[in-house]
């Protein structure tokens, strides 16, 4: 599902409409290239895991000073283990959202994260 695109592929690739992508896909009309490199930055920011990840890890690290050792652990790794889990899993996250959000959608389409190409 993943594979790197050249530069004459990228661009000689015809955009598709979300409608139409998202009606053909589950019947396998569409090969979708996703870029994971890039897909990791796209989702990161899409989903906010890095404001929840230090949401999870600033209070912590606060338990854990505090007393709290086990709890701070706990709050620490679940940041770390979410951002780690959104990094492994973005092209996976990147197709989801994008066939339920038509401006997720666009945004990946445009910007080269993702590529759709007709079967």
């Amino acid at each position: 599902m993943t594979e790197p695109m050249t530069q004459t592929e990228s661009a000689t690739a015809a955009y598709v409409a979300f409608e139409e992508f998202r009606d053909g896909l589950p019947l396998g009309r569409f090969r979708v290239i996703v870029n994971p490199a890039l897909a990791q930055r796209f989702v990161a920011q899409r989903v906010n895991a890095t404001p929840i990840a230090i949401a999870l890890i600033g209070p912590g690290i606060a338990c854990a000073v505090g007393g709290y050792v086990v709890l701070g652990a706990v709050l620490v790794a679940a940041g770390i283990l979410l951002r780690r889990a959104v990094k492994w899993q973005a092209p996976k996250i990147l197709l989801h959202l994008a066939t339920r959000h038509p401006a997720t959608y666009y945004d990946a389409t445009t910007t080269g994260v993702m590529e759709v190409r007709p079967v």
